[in-house]
């Protein structure tokens, strides 16, 4: 007898204003760092730190997509912001999907795997300081 098999990763897109809109992203993330997805062009850079990538997972066992997704999005954004807020930057510019170094721009979508047990999402982006923030 051959032993249970489980499906690879289920790749979703998901509407990253629905993710920002949840009440444990505005408690959360707060107002110190702004976030730019995709190419959305940002206010005047005095300030570069470098590229970051965070890549969190979450437990997506007996959990919608959507939902385990949302939670690995959030932890993702909060991974960016904490690392900014210890650079003293205030924003996180070209935030872009990057799961397995395979980069998917985009300013209204992430990226987000999903397995049986995990959901995972991982967000890259340019840590600066903006001048008008």
């Amino acid at each position: 007898m051959a032993p249970p098999c489980f499906a690879a990763d289920e790749i979703v897109m998901l509407p990253i204003a629905s993710a920002m809109s949840m009440p444990d992203a505005q408690q959360k993330l707060g107002h110190s760092v702004r976030f730019y997805f995709g190419m959305q062009p940002p206010t005047r850079i005095t300030r570069t730190y470098g590229n970051f990538v965070a890549n969190p997972k979450t437990n997506a066992f007996a959990r919608s997509a959507d939902k385990a997704c949302e939670w690995a999005f959030l932890s993702a954004l909060i991974a960016l912001q904490s690392h900014a807020d210890e650079l003293g930057a205030n924003a996180v510019i070209n935030i872009t999907s990057y799961y397995r170094k395979h980069e998917v721009s985009s300013q209204t979508e992430y990226e987000c795997h999903k397995g049986f047990l995990m959901a995972g999402v991982a967000l890259r982006g340019d840590v600066v300081r903006l001048a008008d923030h």
